[in-house]
């Protein structure tokens, strides 16, 4: 696989180094499946402007909303991953700024942008705070443009915690109560933030783990999609578009996070991958009976598999 450094129509993985609205004004109308990113949160981080606060990150959104809303499909999704500003101890959601700016023309647009859905990413470590309740939150935000959109669910299914679950009464009295391939992972994912034993870690101070992307390109999008990611960082969204075997554009204004994002890559693409499984943080106790697969839906599980 080549990497490009520019936008090309044929290419299956483009890296940008520079600011990310050069980048979008390459790619014509109507482009991209899907958009995932984790942008900036203004609180002077090593990789920020010092001067940087809440009005240069609503600047900044409302910048390049015209060229993501025209590069994107009717029927695409953004999915916007954002947590919390915080400034003289107060804090800030984000999210909020983000509905109001992404919302705000929907009166004016073939196609308006849809909030689907209000994701909470919770995990269990992170800073110890004494003057509040440690954070252990962030969320993600699943827009659609427009009514007509994808949506794999079967493909982002999680185990259920009591499979061997059956109806207790009316007609199907005694069948099993849950789907074959699991069940829906709902609005709050407990996935394990990237912290310094993580096999994903790298450099980077504020990085996402992989599932996150992941589970968002394989329910939102089919193969060969084009996913995009305008401030892609450590390359998580393009190493999870890699794996899922879709195609990538992304930028990064910062040499030394571009120049590991391509390495990443190159060694993704050599086989070297490390990522963490999309798996639960917390296990059935299969002891019990019913937290146990029963055989009839591994069966159906079989079946489909040898299918594909």
């Amino acid at each position: 696989m080549k990497i490009y450094k520019h936008y090309n129509a044929k290419s299956l993985m483009t890296l940008f180094n520079g600011d990310c609205q050069k980048l979008l004004k390459e790619i014509p109308n109507e482009t991209v499946d899907l958009i995932i990113t984790s942008p900036p949160y203004c609180m002077k981080k090593a990789y920020e402007d010092p001067k940087a606060d809440t009005e240069t990150f609503k600047e900044l959104h409302t910048n390049i909303f015209d060229d993501i809303y025209r590069i994107l499909k009717p029927g695409g999704s953004i999915c916007w991953q954002i947590g919390y500003h915080v400034s003289n101890s107060s804090i800030i959601p984000l999210d909020y700024l983000v509905y109001e700016i992404f919302t705000s023309k929907n009166d004016h647009l073939e196609y308006p942008l849809i909030l689907r859905n209000r994701i909470i990413w919770t995990f269990g470590h992170g800073l110890n705070s004494t003057q509040r309740f440690s954070g252990r939150h962030e969320m993600i935000m699943w827009f659609t443009k427009g009514e007509a959109y994808n949506f794999n669910l079967d493909c982002v299914r999680v185990p259920q915690k009591y499979p061997g679950k059956r109806h207790y009464k009316g007609e199907h009295k005694g069948e099993l109560s849950g789907n074959p391939y699991g069940k829906n992972p709902s609005d709050v994912w407990d996935i394990p933030n990237v912290k310094a034993n993580h096999i994903e870690k790298t450099e980077h101070p504020c990085q996402f783990p992989v599932a996150i992307p992941q589970r968002l390109i394989r329910a939102l999008t089919n193969e060969a999609d084009i996913i995009l990611d305008p401030f892609m960082g450590s390359g998580t969204t393009a190493l999870a578009t890699f794996v899922e075997k879709r195609k990538f554009i992304g930028a990064e204004i910062k040499q030394d996070y571009y120049n590991l994002t391509t390495q990443r890559i190159k060694n993704a693409i050599k086989g070297d991958i490390k990522i963490r499984d999309d798996i639960p943080v917390m296990t059935p106790n299969t002891n019990m009976s019913v937290a146990k697969l029963p055989e009839e839906f591994r069966l159906v599980r079989e079946e489909k598999n040898e299918n594909e």
